[in-house]
């Protein structure tokens, strides 16, 4: 008896160009960003200004003699910013030096395939900030949507907190823990976002219960998951309620190739089917 295939999330007549909506699920890199703790700095080099100054001293020109631009220069940006800046892929060795009892990698040693594939959307928007997202959070969300993991997927956990990008309240929102962390990646998991500051809970709720129970657990459990099993998380996510469909369509979230980094900065786009 002929072996059964899976069925494909995807039909491979859907992955041609002119069938795929491209949604962009990234925030911008901003100057001063209110939803940044460590704030970016953007030099601005404007074609009038700095732009002109630096092409006059490179060619030996004069304005008159930038006849196609009618005696402007270039633009270019100068960045001061973290590598965990705005919408980015954290890399294993964010977490800790070593991942499974291996030196953890870096960001330019994330498998490309573990940024490349079928994308799934998990509703958490029940749960309030503070609160742990839970296995059975996640197990429900799967129910909700009739749907069973596959190794690889991009799961991406919609808190709704990226409504208030650009705001303080952009800081308040619920967030995994260690065990619903391991439990994605026990299932195959290599690639976890979400659309809010952080994978864990909000710094408050980690600092209060911390501070109660002194108990070391509270601090950062999702991401130090890490340590044990290895995965990677894309973090600042947006735009997840604009996507049709809670699957069955493709992720992109592959990060800039910082040399040994633990992050880099990812423009995120799902590849929906029209």
């Amino acid at each position: 008896m002929p072996k059964r295939s899976k069925p494909r999330t995807v039909p491979p007549r859907e992955l041609r160009l002119g069938q795929l909506r491209l949604i962009d699920l990234s925030v911008s890199i901003e100057h001063d960003a209110v939803g940044e703790l460590g704030k970016p700095r953007i030099e601005y080099v404007t074609h009038d200004a700095g732009g002109l100054k630096s092409m006059m001293e490179i060619f030996g020109a004069a304005p008159e003699h930038l006849v196609y631009s009618s005696g402007h220069g270039w633009a270019v940006e100068n960045l001061a910013v973290g590598s965990h800046t705005a919408t980015h892929v954290d890399a294993p060795y964010h977490y800790g030096a070593t991942s499974e009892g291996r030196p953890a990698r870096r960001i330019d040693e994330v498998p490309l395939e573990w940024c490349f594939g079928p994308g799934v959307v998990l509703d958490m928007r029940h749960r309030t900030p503070g609160e742990v997202i839970s296995i059975a959070d996640l197990r429900q969300g799967l129910r909700d949507i009739d749907y069973a993991l596959s190794p690889n997927d991009i799961v991406m956990i919609h808190t709704g907190a990226a409504t208030r990008w650009g705001t303080p309240g952009y800081f308040r929102q619920p967030g995994l823990d260690r065990d619903s962390t391991l439990w994605l990646v026990e299932q195959g998991i290599h690639m976890i976002g979400i659309d809010a500051w952080t994978l864990d809970r909000e710094f408050a709720a980690q600092i209060d219960e911390f501070r109660r129970t002194g108990d070391g657990r509270a601090i950062w459990p999702a991401h130090f998951a890490g340590i044990t099993r290895e995965y990677c998380q894309i973090e600042k996510l947006a735009n997840l309620e604009q996507l049709p469909r809670p699957h069955g369509f493709y992720v992109s979230c592959l990060p800039v190739k910082i040399k040994g980094g633990s992050a880099g900065w990812c423009r995120a786009v799902a590849l929906v089917p029209r």
